[in-house]
């Protein structure tokens, strides 16, 4: 493979799939958080206004449950775990990139873009390391369970 090929078809796609599921991840786990606050300040709203509202108490329980779905899908899903990590990665990436692009050390020497792809496929190749090694701890905790 070419270097502009490698560029194109491996660090960029990398580069836009990390920067994609960092802002995925980001939203979600920002949208679920803002779903617990809003409920946890309307309890006390419904709280006292139990008197003047109709199903009060069924709108305050209605809240909780909001609330520990939404915590409980955040947990789950680790949004903001998923987040930090996928973010980690394409800003790796984007620095490696720019590194090389620029001739700046290590890559101001002969054979740098062999170099180049052996740090962005360890880079790659660390984050699916920890994915698999994840996925594999949380089928266990779940078949003990």
């Amino acid at each position: 493979m070419k270097e502009d090929e490698y560029f194109k078809d491996r660090l960029e796609k990398q580069l836009m799939w990390y920067d994609y599921k960092s802002q995925y991840n980001q939203k979600c786990y920002k949208t679920l958080r803002l779903i617990e606050i809003i409920a946890a300040a309307l309890i006390p709203f419904f709280s006292g206004m139990s008197d003047k509202i109709l199903y009060s108490s069924w709108l305050i329980g209605g809240l909780g449950v909001l609330i520990a779905v939404s915590a409980a899908t955040g947990s789950l899903f680790k949004y903001h775990e998923n987040w930090i990590g996928y973010r980690t990665i394409a800003e790796q990436l984007k620095h490696e990139k720019f590194i090389y692009i620029t001739n700046t050390p290590p890559y101001d020497v002969e054979g740098k873009f062999e170099m180049l792809v052996e740090r962005v496929e360890n880079i790659i190749s660390k984050e699916n390391s920890v994915w698999t090694a994840t996925s594999k701890k949380q089928g266990q905790l779940s078949k003990s369970a």
